[in-house]
């Protein structure tokens, strides 16, 4: 008599193969995480770096890299070393006091200096910085507008937040990001 096959069986083989899908796209996105976070933070490590380091940073960035500002117009600091406006060895020197990875293209840097607090938001595409947002003495929050997948369970639209711990007190204007 040979065995009889039932439904169960195929939604039991459907139900492992999705959460090894979802396992390998969990890993997957953990390392694009990884290796955008590193991006970014190698693009710092260049800016404080030697002359000889801009060809490192040019090498990160897109050539036709989006760029957005939100603060004090003579404050584009970031911005005017990028474009070599001023020697990134002259002027504000970027610190970052934190790097957060969001999804799969998104590194978020946060420091402060004196009473000088500022938000870089990096977006990544294929390794290359493609998108750079500039918020200089401005809080910050980051929300996720997307609709909610079945299988993932968001405990909050928020995805980061400033953190300025030495500056809470100060009173900044405020802006919400949305991706």
């Amino acid at each position: 008599m040979a065995p009889t096959k039932n439904n169960y069986d195929d939604d039991e083989a459907s139900c492992v193969l999705e959460s090894h899908n979802h396992h390998n796209h969990n890993h997957k996105q953990k390392l694009l995480e990884t290796q955008n976070k590193s991006i970014v933070e190698s693009l710092y490590k260049a800016l404080l770096g030697e002359d000889h380091q801009m060809e490192m940073v040019s090498k990160l960035l897109a050539s036709d890299l989006e760029w957005w500002f939100h603060g004090p117009p003579e404050c584009q600091h970031m911005m005017k070393v990028l474009t070599g406006e001023t020697p990134h060895n002259k002027g504000f020197k970027f610190e970052p006091r934190s790097f957060t990875s969001i999804g799969d293209n998104c590194v978020i840097t946060e420091g402060w200096e004196g009473q000088a607090y500022w938000v870089h938001v990096w977006t990544l595409k294929n390794g290359l910085i493609t998108q750079f947002r500039e918020y200089f003495n401005t809080w910050l929050v980051v929300r996720d507008l997307r609709p909610p997948r079945w299988e993932i369970k968001q405990k909050s639209l928020t995805l980061w937040q400033s953190q300025p711990r030495d500056l809470y007190r100060r009173s900044l204007p405020g802006l919400v990001l949305a991706i």
